[in-house]
C-alpha cells in the first residue's frame, strides 16, 4: 500500500545559503561573483540585509546589448539594472504552490524568505524542482 505523502515545503527543498550582490556592488563584480560560483541569478540585498531585487544573466546581457549601459559598464551598480522586486515564497509555502507561481510569472528561480522576516534565506529553483522529481518516492 503506497502512503500519500504530504507536500514538501520550500524550505526543505530550497538551496540554503544563498549567493548574496550588494546593491551598491559594481556589475563587473557582479559578473566575477556570478561566474565563480555557477550561478545565473542572485538575490540583492542593501547594507541592512533587505531583499531589493535579482540580478541576473539577463540583466547583464542587457546591458552587454545596449550601447549606452556598455559604454557606462565602468560606473553601473547592479541597484541599475536589477530586476525589481524579486519574486519571493515563504519557506513554509507547498513545493506545488511555489512550482506553480514559477510557472505563472515565466521565471526559474524564487528567492525563499523566512515565515517573519524579508532577508533571503535560501533560493528555490527549477533545478532543485526537477532534483526532487527525480528522487523515488518515499514509501
Amino acid at each position: 500500500m503506497n502512503a500519500i505523502r504530504e507536500p514538501e515545503t520550500v524550505g526543505k527543498l530550497m538551496t540554503r545559503d544563498p549567493v548574496l550582490a550588494v546593491a551598491d556592488m559594481s556589475l563587473v563584480d557582479a559578473a566575477e561573483l556570478m561566474d565563480f560560483y555557477r550561478v545565473s541569478d542572485v538575490p540583492v540585498i542593501d547594507w541592512e540585509s533587505n531583499l531589493i531585487g535579482v540580478i541576473g544573466w539577463t540583466d547583464l546581457l542587457v546591458v552587454r546589448t545596449t550601447q549606452a549601459l556598455w559604454q557606462a559598464l565602468p560606473v553601473l551598480a547592479v541597484r541599475d539594472v536589477m530586476t525589481k522586486p524579486a519574486a519571493t515564497v515563504r519557506s513554509n509555502v507547498a513545493i506545488a504552490a511555489a512550482a506553480r507561481l514559477m510557472e505563472r510569472m515565466h521565471i526559474h528561480r524564487l528567492v525563499v524568505i523566512d515565515i517573519d522576516d524579508e532577508s533571503p534565506i535560501g533560493v528555490l529553483s527549477m533545478n532543485d524542482l526537477v532534483h526532487s522529481m527525480a528522487e523515488p518516492a518515499a514509501s
